[in-house]
C-alpha cells in the first residue's frame, strides 16, 4: 500500500473519475495510464488568446455581476499540502494549472476556468470538482507554491463562436459569445468527495470498470485473446 500522498489533478477528478473508476484506480495506484488522446491544437490557441485578452482587465469584463477587482493569469502549477482525512490510510495532494484568478478589491479572490463550448447548465456541477480543487490548492498551498485566500467566487467563462465578423480569402474573424456560469463554493462538500476518492483508492483490488469504458473493454478483449 502506498504511504506517500497521491497526486490528484483537478481534471482527473472531473473527467476520469466520472468516466471509469477502474481506470482512475489503475492510474493512481499502479501508474497505468490510458493512452494519451490527441488534443486539437486549436483549443490551446483559443485558450491562450482568452488568457491574453482578460489578463489585467477589470473583473466586470468577465461578468458585470462580479465584485470590483482585476483578472490575472499564470502558467505556473499550483499545489496543495497533503489532504489528510480521518479514517483513511492514504492521503492525497492536488496539483494543476488554473486558467485565471481574480483579486477582488475586498481582499478575497476568485477562480475562473475558460471553456470553449456551448454553455449548458449541467456544466456547473460537472466542473465544480475541478474548480474546487484549484480553490483548495490556493487556500492550502504546499511550501513555496502560490497561495491565495480567502476564495470567495468560482466560475466558468464559456466562449462559443456565434457569427462571422470579417472574412477575406486568407482570414476569417469570428465573434465569440461569453457566458459566465457561477459555481457555488462549497468546500465541505468537496472534502466529502475527496473522502470518497480515498475510499476507492484504498480498495485492495481495482473496482469494476464502467460499462461504457472502451479502454477497459479493449484490455479485457486483449486478455481473452492473449494479446
Amino acid at each position: 500500500m502506498l504511504t506517500t500522498p497521491i497526486k490528484l489533478s483537478p481534471s482527473d477528478l472531473t473527467f476520469l473519475w466520472d468516466e471509469c473508476p477502474r481506470c482512475f484506480y489503475l492510474k493512481h495506484i499502479y501508474g497505468i495510464n490510458r493512452p494519451a488522446a490527441p488534443f486539437p491544437s486549436v483549443f490551446g490557441a483559443i485558450d491562450r488568446l482568452m488568457k491574453a485578452h482578460f489578463a489585467g482587465r477589470p473583473a466586470s469584463t468577465i461578468d458585470p455581476s462580479l465584485p470590483p477587482g482585476l483578472v490575472s493569469v499564470s502558467e505556473k502549477f499550483i499545489e496543495s499540502i497533503p489532504v489528510v482525512l480521518p479514517g483513511h490510510s492514504l492521503s492525497c495532494f492536488l496539483r494543476g494549472k488554473v486558467d485565471a484568478m481574480i483579486g477582488f478589491d475586498n481582499g478575497s479572490y476568485g477562480v475562473v476556468d475558460f471553456k470553449t463550448s456551448e454553455p449548458k447548465p449541467d456544466q456547473i456541477p460537472f466542473y465544480s470538482r475541478q474548480l474546487h480543487a484549484y480553490a483548495y490548492a490556493l487556500e492550502h498551498p504546499a511550501p513555496g507554491k502560490l497561495g491565495l485566500s480567502p476564495i470567495s467566487r468560482l466560475g466558468l467563462l464559456v466562449e462559443a463562436p456565434h457569427a462571422t465578423l470579417h472574412a477575406t480569402t486568407s482570414e476569417i474573424s469570428f465573434h465569440f459569445a461569453s457566458t459566465w456560469l457561477e459555481v457555488p463554493f462549497r468546500e465541505a462538500e468537496f472534502i466529502q468527495f475527496i473522502d470518497k476518492v480515498l475510499s476507492l483508492l484504498e480498495l485492495t483490488e481495482p473496482p469494476p470498470a464502467s460499462e461504457k469504458c472502451t479502454y477497459c473493454q479493449y484490455r479485457q478483449h486483449a486478455r481473452e485473446h492473449g494479446m
